[in-house]
């Protein structure tokens, strides 16, 4: 089925791309991405996995370096204004989601803001992890493809 992630345990293939996000609590951040951005839980914890439309987000607690990464602490975000990376979520309408989100308790920076090329907003998981969530409007022209029509 087009848009379903592949099996996160035994992918077609042989690959999945996931993204990691090291958290102070997994069940709070568990339950921010089940509740607010409608993940669906595939492993509970250690660590917590949730499918998230075609993809998955792994989630994990701090701590200290393994054998297979000696030297590397695993840590939040020290500072959620200082940014790193984030999770970048593209859909078509970019609106309907915000909307959505934020009735389920997502706080978001701003509302969706239209920069030509593309509508987008932000908000932060309970770590401070930056979610975009974005709708290519004017890229998808210049790329000679339709985009949706902005409300």
């Amino acid at each position: 089925m087009a848009g379903e992630a592949p099996d996160y345990f035994q992918p077609e293939g042989g690959l999945v791309l996931t993204h990691l996000l090291i958290v102070r609590d997994v069940d709070r951040s568990r339950e921010f991405y089940r509740r607010v951005l409608g993940a669906t839980v595939v492993r509970e914890r250690q660590p917590a996995i949730l499918r998230f439309h075609n993809s998955y987000i792994v989630i994990n607690n701090e701590g200290g370096p393994t054998d297979d990464k000696p030297g590397v602490r695993a840590q939040a975000p020290p500072d959620p204004d200082t940014l790193s990376g984030a999770m970048n979520v593209r859909v078509t309408d970019v609106r309907a989601i915000y909307e959505l989100w934020r009735s389920r308790g997502g706080q978001f920076l701003t509302e969706p803001k239209d920069h030509g090329v593309e509508i987008r907003c932000y908000l932060r998981d309970p770590d401070g992890y930056l979610i975009e969530l974005g709708q290519g409007t004017g890229i998808l022209a210049e790329m000679g493809r339709s985009a949706p029509a902005a409300r």
